[in-house]
């Protein structure tokens, strides 16, 4: 008799249940993490930058930077005023439970309070594979194509936030900002929607805002408390 082994669904099943292992580190730790997904270029890094420099004189931020090879990204983070942890995947296309643990495990969690994940440039692996994040991030941005939406559902279907980036360059690119906010209401209507340009700042106050509400909703009750009279 010859039997058929589902290879992917177990691989999934096991980074699902590491995935779990990581959250309950995070959780006992009373640490935010977020998981900030983009193809190439879209920008992320520029927007963990201006993260990092507007939020580091309120709070304590890491970053665990994921890229095919060098560590360009991770020295950009540590250079804003993070904690940064580099991964390099050897080739592969996304982060996995397995990275984001060993990752986990160079960082002090109880004195965090904000992690930000950068995963691997790419609108398709990364979506496959949980990591143990409370919130994932999409970040698209003005050169890209107003067409993403669309032409990638299952990333934009599964995230908790939209960044579109880039906004300085409207007038120099055709794109219709209400064709593309339309795809992704029709996909994801009620995730949390920014538009922002890291190279200006317009628009980063609101997605500060909603960084400092997920941060104080998981932020332990003691932590908050010695860190006040600290």
């Amino acid at each position: 008799m010859t039997r058929r082994v589902r290879v992917v669904e177990k691989v999934l099943s096991a980074n699902d249940r590491l995935a779990e292992a990581n959250r309950a580190r995070l959780d006992a730790a009373g640490l935010f993490a977020i998981n900030l997904l983009a193809s190439p270029g879209a920008g992320k890094t520029s927007l963990i930058e201006r993260t990092v420099r507007a939020l580091a004189a309120e709070m304590r931020l890491a970053v665990i930077d994921g890229d095919l090879a060098t560590q360009l990204d991770a020295d950009r983070a540590a250079a804003a005023g993070a904690q940064a942890v580099q991964i390099n995947t050897g080739g592969e296309c996304h982060l996995d439970a397995v990275m984001v643990r060993d990752g986990l495990a160079q960082l002090p969690l109880e004195a965090l309070d904000l992690l930000i994940v950068e995963n691997v440039g790419n609108l398709v692996c990364p979506t496959h594979f949980q990591l143990g994040t409370h919130r994932s991030v999409l970040v698209a941005s003005v050169p890209e194509g107003d067409d993403k939406p669309y032409k990638y559902p299952g990333s934009y279907r599964g995230v908790d936030a939209l960044v579109l980036n880039k906004l300085d360059l409207l007038p120099y690119v055709p794109f219709r900002v209400e064709h593309f906010w339309k795809g992704v209401a029709a996909l994801n209507p009620q995730a949390a929607k920014f538009e922002v340009s890291c190279q200006t700042g317009a628009g980063l106050t609101a997605w500060l805002d909603w960084l400092r509400a997920g941060v104080a909703e998981y932020r332990t009750g003691d932590r908050a408390a010695e860190r006040e009279a600290a």
